[in-house]
């Protein structure tokens, strides 16, 4: 038995901490749950309160919240090299918690048609001054969003672009696509797609 549980459904965020795990390359338990079902189930409600996924159990750790859950397992298997060292956490930090504050509320804001000219009351001031940052996170620096080293903030903010130019929320600029390009060809980023598109449901 693995000391490593995932919580997921394949048709959820759970995807982008597939691929970290797959990045980290440790065997793990898969626990797949169903919207509304199991979901919310008292037993599953005991992992997470919020009924949501994903999730992780690891030697009895439970960790939430997909960008947590990536900055975790970096640390927690450091021989994986997907954190800078320490005192060159500057970008790793900023961009994975820029991709999980100010680009998740603009992207989601966007997607319900919400605006607002109080660019002082959202703390990522407009949607377009978020995604105009963002480009230039994905454009400067290196092949990664922390330079020469992929790190697990690539797997999250990578994640992040790809859906949101999947889903219409975020424009395809030609730095994101060439960025996500890049991240796409990972050989865990192949595995990852695969073993959830195959978790899919089939339509009967």
């Amino acid at each position: 038995m693995s000391d490593l549980t995932f919580y997921t459904n394949p048709m959820s965020r759970g995807r982008i901490v597939r691929w970290m795990l797959e990045e980290v390359g440790e065997p793990y338990h898969t626990v797949l749950l169903e919207f509304g079902t199991r979901m919310k189930s008292p037993e599953y409600l005991a992992v997470n309160p919020m009924g949501k996924v994903p999730a992780i159990r690891h030697r009895g750790a439970v960790v939430t919240e997909a960008a947590a859950i990536c900055a975790y397992l970096a640390d927690a298997f450091p021989a994986r090299n997907l954190a800078p060292p320490p005192d060159r956490r500057s970008a790793y930090y900023r961009w994975m918690f820029f991709a999980a504050g100010p680009l998740e509320a603009a992207l989601t804001g966007k997607a319900l048609g919400f605006a607002s000219d109080r660019k002082q009351l959202l703390g990522y001031g407009s949607y377009e001054d978020t995604v105009d940052a963002l480009e230039r996170a994905a454009a400067e620096g290196g092949p990664f969003i922390c330079g020469e080293q992929f790190t697990a903030a690539d797997v999250y903010v990578g994640s992040q672009i790809a859906w949101g130019m999947m889903f219409g929320t975020l424009e395809k600029r030609p730095a994101f696509e060439a960025y996500t390009a890049r991240l796409h060809e990972r050989p865990a980023a192949l595995r990852a797609n695969e073993i959830d598109t195959a978790a899919i449901p089939k339509k009967s």
